[in-house]
């Protein structure tokens, strides 16, 4: 297929199909920045209202950079992958500290952000400032190799390298920024991972996935390892109607954000086990209320936990002594993984 009919096409079909999106109607580099970020491993529905959250409190860069690092944890509360927030805030102050705060201009300065790596860098270069480098995620990934038959794994540094070369060969030299976002909205919207809208398709006639009947067969990806089980048994102590919270502030998921003391096993346990073994506590106390299995799932990692509410005045003076108590106003203030905003909301603690 011709390279500059295949970048006409798509950019024409994008003009007429493409959604209205708030980022699309902006060359704010800060507010381009935002919204890929964001949008890194979440789906547009779900990323728009934090989108227009963190712009109303973050106007510019300067604002986020002036944020304390909860302020950033808590807004973003919810989205998952916390490191995309912390880099956020880190790339902000970067921002304010090395350039000013004005975004740099182009690809290669972008990339030495935090945060930034080539498919950010890449967006915000095009879509900000016209360069011409190509956007590679997991839309132009699909639609590059449905549409020209391109079976090298997408996840290899092999893979990632030929369609990167296939993407800058394809990319318009003259609006870059509407080939970019016309890749990811015709990935997004028509050739999708399952159910792509093939007999709607631009491409149907000259698509190598379609007339060979390969569609569901690509992209190729090399299949990613087990999920690892992990089984979590919190402690709810309560202080009246203030309950203990933790910082995370150990490396792992959840860094910097607020849970229950936790005990962490290798398989699931009995309720008895943790409350002999971990907690010491006595047969004679009263009956501790135990709520039932809650499931997490995240990238790799399958999390069932249980939540055991304990009374303050029930547990031992070197537990009490290691606690830190937050009422529910400075609880709704923390920021806190999603399991745990579920219980408390599930046990009207919050």
């Amino acid at each position: 297929m011709d390279k500059r009919y295949f970048s006409d096409k798509v950019a024409e079909w994008y003009q007429l199909n493409k959604r209205e999106l708030p980022w699309r109607e902006t060359k704010d580099p800060y507010k381009i920045w935002l919204s890929e970020i964001i949008l890194q491993q979440t789906r547009v529905i779900q990323g728009l209202p934090y989108y227009l959250k963190f712009v109303e409190k973050f106007p510019g860069v300067a604002e986020l950079a002036a944020a304390s690092e909860q302020e950033v944890l808590r807004l973003w509360q919810g989205l998952g992958y916390y490191t995309r927030a912390r880099n956020l805030h880190k790339c902000a102050k970067e921002v304010v500290r090395l350039y000013n705060g004005a975004f740099p201009k182009t690809y290669s300065e972008l990339l030495k952000l935090p945060g930034i790596g080539e498919y950010t860098a890449a967006a915000i270069a095009s879509f900000s400032y016209k360069e011409s480098v190509a956007v590679v995620d997991g839309n132009v990934f699909r639609v590059l190799s449905r549409v020209f038959g391109i079976d090298l794994e997408i996840n290899r540094p092999e893979g990632k390298k030929h369609f990167t070369q296939v993407a800058n060969e394809l990319i318009s030299q003259i609006n870059p920024d509407l080939h970019n976002q016309a890749m990811m909205e015709f990935g997004a919207t028509y050739c999708t991972p399952k159910n792509p809208l093939c007999e709607e398709c631009i491409f149907k006639s000259t698509c190598f996935a379609f007339q060979k009947n390969v569609v569901s067969d690509l992209p190729v990806k090399v299949k990613s390892k087990a999920s690892q089980k992990r089984f979590f048994y919190y402690l709810v102590v309560q202080k009246g109607k203030s309950l203990a919270m933790t910082l995370r502030d150990q490396k792992g998921i959840w860094h910097g954000l607020y849970d229950f003391p936790l005990i962490e096993k290798k398989r699931a346990v009995k309720i008895e086990t943790i409350l002999s073994e971990d907690v010491k506590w006595s047969a004679r106390k009263s009956k501790p209320e135990i709520s039932e299995s809650y499931k997490h799932v995240l990238s790799h990692q399958i999390i069932t936990a249980k939540f055991v509410i304990l009374p303050f005045d029930e547990i031992s003076s070197g537990m009490k002594r290691k606690l830190k108590f937050y009422s529910p106003k400075q609880m709704a203030e923390l920021p806190k993984p999603v399991l745990i905003s579920r219980f408390l909301h599930d046990h009207h603690l919050l």
